[in-house]
């Protein structure tokens, strides 16, 4: 089943949080701002980046934990084998109108 026609099957509920590794990169460019923040650890997007973006825009979803000011140490999700790179790949988001909701990501 499409991640859409979940979401569609829950419309009737009042608040959907979506937890999920999306495998994006998110960055910190002004066009995604509303949807986003500016607290994410990276600079620019990749391609799963931007359909994660364009997907949350479009069911005017948030981005919660790049919304939130954390420090960097307590913001990444996989860690490189390399043991110096750290990338945020997993997500949560919300309804904009229930973000509030959520105080800690």
């Amino acid at each position: 089943m499409e991640l859409e026609q979940v979401l569609d099957y829950f419309a009737k509920y009042q608040m959907k949080i979506l937890l999920a590794d999306f495998h994006a990169q998110l960055g910190r460019e002004n066009i995604f701002k509303l949807t986003m923040g500016i607290a994410s650890i990276h600079q620019g997007s990749n391609d799963n980046a931007v359909r994660t973006i364009n997907f949350a825009a479009s069911r005017i979803l948030v981005v919660k934990n790049t919304i939130l000011l954390h420090q960097n140490i307590h913001k990444y999700t996989w860690t490189c084998p390399d043991g110096k790179t750290y990338i945020q790949i997993d997500y949560v988001l919300i309804d904009r109108r229930w973000h509030l909701s959520i105080l800690d990501v």
